[in-house]
């Protein structure tokens, strides 16, 4: 017995292993095609500043972008920015890199934005961006040497330099949003709209 009702898996535009974790454990069968586009180029050339509209035109380029290759597949891109303020972050290049960003970040909030765009050939069927708020306590420079220490080069796989379904919630003493957001694929606005196509059974 499966949920998942759709003739075809899902395409997900990613090769996120957090976002391929939430798409296998609600069930939901995927084909894992990431798309090949110059996120830092399309975000610059786009003129938007704004973190969510940045992380909803990533999600979708994403998509369209695969989209494109595998007609007639429903394909889901997503994208997740971080914001300090009115700062932006990328993923941090190199340890030196990251034990910045962590310097950063350490005892404030800052904001993560994560978006989804569903998109078959060509046609954006639906986008949704999601916002989570994460405190991160105070660090200090033995703190973060150590922590990045452990975790090596997973700290340059995503922005802030933490995975918080992994050893980065060591690094947060707050976090007010939903879990999934977090992990970059907002889950229950993109599972409200696979039932709104009769794609999944429950």
């Amino acid at each position: 017995m499966t949920l998942w009702l759709g003739p075809q898996p899902l395409v997900l535009a990613s090769q996120s292993r957090a976002r391929q974790t939430v798409l296998s454990n609600a069930g939901i069968p995927f084909d894992a095609i990431p798309a090949d586009i110059d996120e830092r180029g399309i975000a610059d050339a786009s003129g938007l500043s704004a973190p969510g509209e940045i992380a909803g035109l990533l999600a979708q380029q994403k998509a369209a972008f695969v989209s494109n290759h595998h007609p007639g597949r429903l394909v889901l891109g997503a994208d997740q920015t971080l914001a300090l303020g009115a700062r932006g972050f990328n993923k941090p290049a190199d340890r030196t890199a990251a034990a910045k960003q962590l310097r950063e970040l350490a005892g404030r909030r800052h904001e993560l934005h994560s978006a989804i765009a569903i998109v078959r050939n060509g046609i954006t069927l639906f986008a949704d961006v999601s916002i989570a708020r994460m405190t991160m306590r105070p660090l200090t420079e033995a703190e973060i040497d150590a922590y990045l220490d452990v975790v090596g080069d997973k700290a340059t796989t995503s922005v802030g330099a933490y995975q918080i379904e992994g050893l980065g919630v060591h690094l947060f003493d707050g976090i007010h949003g939903d879990h999934f957001t977090i992990l970059g694929l907002p889950l229950l606005p993109l599972l409200g709209f696979l039932r709104s196509q009769n794609l999944l059974a429950v």
